[in-house]
Parts: C-alpha cells; sequence; structure tokens
C-alpha cells in the first residue's frame, strides 16, 4: 500500500504532470482544482489516507497559504511541499512559516520531486516515530495509539476504557503475541495513573529461587549474595501500575505470597521486619487458560477470582485480519525509519498475501516478518517475493524480488498458486471452460465445480490474482480463504 498524495493545483495541465510524476515514482494520487476543493477533501473520510499534500502556491480565489492556514491548526503532522512559478526567497520564507515543509519551483523535474516527497514523508515518519517512543517511555500510551479497525478490536477497546476509569484488576487473555501489554500500557495512559511508573514482569522468565526477591525485595544480607537492598516489582510501581505477564506460570506457593499482597495492599520484603505499604494498579495477563488451571489445582482458585475480576478477551490477529492493512502500514514505517530505508508501502498483491495468512504467532510474527522484509528489500515497495517464508507456506510460487530490477516503473510481480488438481477432477480442455457433467454422465457436485472454476481462471490470467477474482466477481481476501479450503497446502506438501 503507498502513500496517497494529494495534488493541488488550478491548472489542468500542471495537475496532470504532476500527477504523471507521482504515480511513476509509486504513489496513489488524488488531484484538486482548487484549495477550497483540497481542503473539503482532507476533511472527508477519503482524506484520511492522504499522507502529503502537493500545493501550488499561486491560485484564484484560496491561495497556497491560506489554505495552510487553514490545514496546519486541522493536521499539523500532515507534510505539505509548496510549488510555485515565482521562486523568490520572500515567497520561500513565506510558505515556511507557514507551515510548509518543501519548496519546489515549477517545473521541478521528476527527480527533485522524488527526492523532495520521500524527506518529507521520512521525516514524518521519523517524527511520528519519536513520539510514539516519547508517548511509551512517559508511560502515556493511550487507547487512541492503538490500531483497531476491526469489529472485535473495537469492542475490546470500548471494555478497557471502562475498565482504566477505576482501579479494578484486569486480567488480560488471548494467545502469545497478541500484545497484551500493549494493552496494558493503554490502560494505563487512559487511567488517572497515566505518566506514573509501569514495571512489567515476566512470571515464566524468573528463576524459582529468585521470584520472591524480584518481585517483593530483600534486605542487605537476607541471603547469600545480597549484598545490596533491592526493593522489587512491587515497590517500583508504587503509585503507577504492575504488569504481571504470564500469571499462570506462577508457582504455588508464591502465589499465596501474591494473593496476600493484593489483598493487603503492602508486600514483605526477603529479611525485613515489617511489610511495606505499596499502593499499585494490577493487570495481569496470560495465554492459558487459568480455569482449567484451577480445575487441575495448578492454580489456586482465591487468587483466581482475585484476578479475574475484569477480564478482557484479547483476539488473535485471525480474528482481526481487518487490522492487518494497518499493522503492515506501522511497522513499514517503523522499521523503515531504524533501518533507515527509503521504502514508501507495499504492493497490493502482497498485502493481500499477508491478510490471507493465518498467523499463528500472531502480532509479533507480522512484526518480525515485516522486519525481515524491509531489511531484505532494496527497492521503494515490499512486493510478494519480500516475504518468502509467507508465500511458501501459503502455497504461493513468487518471482525474485528487487535484487533483479528496479522499482520505478516496474508494475507488481505475479506469483502463482501451485495447486495440480484432484485425480478425480475432470480436466477441461484449455480455453473451453469448465465441464459441468462428471464422466457418469451426471452433474457434478458444484464444490467441485467452484474449485475448478478458479483453477481454470487462475490458468486462463496467468496467475494474476488480482484479475482472477475480479473476473470472479470476489474479493481477494475471499479467493484466497477458498484455495485454502481447496487444500492446497496439503497438496502441495503431498506432491
Amino acid at each position: 500500500m503507498a502513500h496517497t498524495i494529494l495534488v493541488v493545483d488550478d491548472d489542468p495541465t500542471q495537475r496532470r504532470l504532476l500527477q504523471a510524476q507521482v504515480e511513476k515514482a509509486g504513489f496513489q494520487v488524488l488531484a484538486a482544482a482548487s484549495g477550497q476543493e483540497a481542503l473539503d477533501l482532507l476533511s472527508s473520510p477519503k482524506g484520511e489516507a492522504v499522507g502529503l499534500v502537493l500545493l501550488d502556491l499561486v491560485m484564484p480565489g484560496m491561495d497556497g497559504l491560506q489554505v495552510l492556514a487553514q490545514l496546519k491548526p486541522q493536521r499539523p503532522a500532515l507534510p505539505v511541499i509548496v510549488l510555485t512559478a515565482q521562486g523568490g526567497i520572500d515567497t520561500a520564507v513565506g510558505a515556511m512559516r507557514a507551515g510548509a515543509d518543501d519548496f519546489l519551483v515549477k517545473p521541478a523535474s521528476p527527480e527533485r520531486l522524488q527526492v523532495s516527497l520521500q524527506n518529507a514523508l521520512k521525516v514524518k515518519a521519523l517524527t511520528g516515530e519519536i513520539q510514539r517512543l516519547k508517548k511509551t517511555n512517559e508511560n502515556r500510551l493511550s487507547f487512541g495509539d492503538l490500531i483497531a479497525e476491526s469489529p472485535a478490536m473495537r469492542s475490546v477497546l470500548k471494555m478497557a476504557e471502562r475498565a482504566a476509569q477505576s482501579n479494578i484488576p484486569i486480567l488480560i487473555e488471548g494467545e502469545s503475541g497478541v500484545g497484551k501489554e500493549v494493552l496494558a500500557r493503554a490502560i494505563q495512559g487512559g487511567s488517572d495513573r497515566a505518566g506514573k511508573p509501569f514495571v512489567a514482569v515476566n512470571c515464566g522468565a524468573i528463576p524459582d529461587t529468585l521470584i520472591e526477591s524480584i518481585l517483593f525485595g530483600h534486605e542487605k544480607g537476607a541471603f547469600t549474595g545480597a549484598v545490596d537492598k533491592h526493593i522489587g516489582k512491587f515497590q517500583e510501581a508504587n503509585g503507577g501500575t504492575l504488569f504481571l505477564d504470564e500469571i499462570g506460570e506462577l508457582r504455588l506457593d508464591m502465589q499465596v505470597k501474591l494473593l496476600r499482597a493484593i489483598q493487603e495492599g503492602e508486600v514483605d520484603p526477603v529479611g525485613a521486619k515489617r511489610p511495606v505499604k505499596v499502593d499499585i494498579r494490577l493487570v495481569s495477563a496470560t495465554n492459558r487458560n487459568l480455569q482449567q488451571q484451577v480445575t487441575e489445582g495448578k492454580f489456586r482458585e482465591d487468587l483466581f477470582y482475585r484476578l479475574n475480576v475484569f477480564p478482557i478477551q484479547l483476539p488473535n490477529l485471525r480474528e482481526r485480519r481487518e487490522d492487518v492493512p494497518a499493522l503492515v502500514a506501522h511497522f513499514i514505517r517503523r522499521f523503515a525509519v531504524e533501518e533507515n530505508k527509503k521504502i514508501v508501502g507495499i504492493e497490493p498483491a502482497a498485502l493481500d498475501m499477508l491478510a490471507a495468512y493465518n498467523w499463528p504467532g500472531n502480532i509479533r510474527q507480522l512484526e518480525n516478518a515485516v522486519f525481515r522484509a524491509v531489511v531484505m528489500c532494496d527497492g521503494e515497495c515490499l512486493r510478494p517475493g519480500d516475504f518468502p517464508q509467507i508465500a511458501a507456506q501459503l502455497g504461493i510460487a513468487v518471482k525474485a524480488s528487487h535484487d533483479e530490477e528496479g522499482f520505478e516503473g516496474q508494475t507488481a510481480k505475479r506469483y502463482v498458486p501451485v495447486s495440480p488438481a484432484p485425480a478425480a477432477a475432470v480436466e477441461p480442455a484449455r480455453g473451453e471452460g469448465v465441464n459441468v457433467m462428471g464422466i457418469d454422465g451426471h452433474l457434478r457436485k458444484l464444490e467441485e465445480i467452484e474449485h475448478e472454476l478458479i483453477r481454470f481462471a487462475i490458468d486462463r490470467y496467468e496467475g494474476h490474482m488480482s484479475e482472477v477474482a475480479r473476473r470472479l466477481g470476489i474479493g481477494r481476501s475471499t479467493l484466497y480463504r477458498k484455495l485454502r479450503e481447496m487444500g492446497i497446502d496439503d497438496e502441495r506438501g503431498a506432491a
């Protein structure tokens, strides 16, 4: 998914020329013939996708400076590049003071325009990453910073927002990698404890001999090796939030001490003569079924009911596929900044492939897949070939990526699902369509005809999946789902 650029110019010829240059550079384009039309478009739902504005300075009615004056208060982070045929120093200074990010004199060469676009978008991404890190470090991550396009995730955030307004203990349940700690940080940022300490503890990663000391602290000389006093995680989180991840990994004797600390609001450091009062907001998380562990005697029932006051079930990525495009875009921006790459987006074919995958490792696996793709990519846009492991598991053959040819001016690579027809199927003659009659003279099953039609369409359109989906009248995600239902992985593994 490439960035969308809004081109604003009252001259139709100049507007079409700029649009052609921007599209050739790999971006999507929206156009406006006046300043007011541009502002109306940016305030509409379509304008939310705009990542940069190319703005003509001299226009009848509302000029570029007037557009900037109204635009910047509404969308201060939106980059604006000003263009004008009158390239005086005073004009450039005035535009930059009004909030422009760059200034070009018309006619700008395609190379100069592309460099300006890439630099402005890179600065925007870098600024966004800095703000994200600053919010995280200050423990002020909010619910608005989370990606929640899917109904399942929006429902979760509504529950979490309500819970954040009180001091109620929260138990976040979900598979590994779904983002339980990120949600816990947003709960802290949405509460009156925002900006206070947020202390995360992975209960499964602490050695059994050190659990009590790490959680509750110890006095100097309390045991061999205790050369200094240690206050423990509960006291570190005093006034803020304590996040106990993988709480189901905690051994039974420590569960008793944890229950007392929660009930009494105080901890007993190892070797201390008296307990220490603590004021914490407790958020715990698990990827296990704690109710089942209680039944099996592996988790204390009284502690379970103390933690499970406000349970939140965080959906896995398979249940929130609508969030995949936004998550991919977020990870591309983040890793492009970290790795100093000039990557502007991802091709639709690659994005459809990622949306079709089941992601057993959830968001963590998606993050690592995009990270690897960004590191390996030599062009300006991620392609299916940058995700070889995902393509292989989906049964999709992909050609080599950016090592063979440059990005600019190239069309998207095609990738073809490898799926030989079952032996029982009737093979249609090439170009003659699909047979509806079986070899026994009776109508074939609807499912068989559908599967054969899909294979025929893939062969007919040479594996161009966008065209296959369009001709079949279905979405590409639906097409990939049907391919999985056809047992492509099984067939591929048996080949």
